[in-house]
């Protein structure tokens, strides 16, 4: 008998009465849990499909290296002018703070300037997406399923 009981003192009392039949089966080494769609996948999937940003974006470099960190994607626009990607799974306003202050340093390269900003995400939060747009800072959703070419309305329920 189990017996679960909840914050308010009520209880469940499971009883199994009779065993009709157990088995057990060896589904060999457990390879743990694999967190699907990481920065890393969103970043290097961007990079292959750098379309999404707009037509006639091309990729400079992943990681462009910065002093205070590496900036995910830095590319050209259809003008030839420098853009600076940040990709995030959840788009946080400091996701958009991070992409400000590489945008400052990067304004301030003479070869790279002016430097835009692209802050791109699976979802962006409201507070973020105002934030962004009041620093002219271009929000983009991200659909993930969609750039590994897995989108298919047949298996959508919505």
């Amino acid at each position: 008998m189990w017996v679960v009981t909840n914050k308010s003192g009520e209880q469940l009392r499971i009883t199994v009465e009779e065993i009709e039949h157990d088995s057990s089966h060896e589904l060999g080494v457990d390879p743990g849990l694999v967190k699907d769609g990481v920065e890393a996948h969103l970043q290097a999937l961007l990079a292959e499909h750098v379309q999404l940003l707009g037509e006639g974006y091309t990729l400079i470099r992943r990681e462009y290296m910065t002093a205070i960190g590496p900036v995910d994607l830095l590319c050209r626009d259809e003008r030839g002018g420098c853009v600076a990607v940040e990709i995030k799974r959840r788009g946080e306003i400091d996701g958009v703070e991070q992409l400000t202050r590489y945008l400052e340093l990067l304004n301030r390269d003479s070869v790279l300037a002016p430097v835009k900003g692209v802050f791109a995400a699976q979802q962006i939060k409201p507070q973020a997406r105002t934030l962004a747009t009041d620093r002219g800072i271009r929000c983009l959703t991200l659909d993930y399923d969609k750039m590994r070419g897995m989108d298919n309305d047949e298996y959508r329920l919505f």
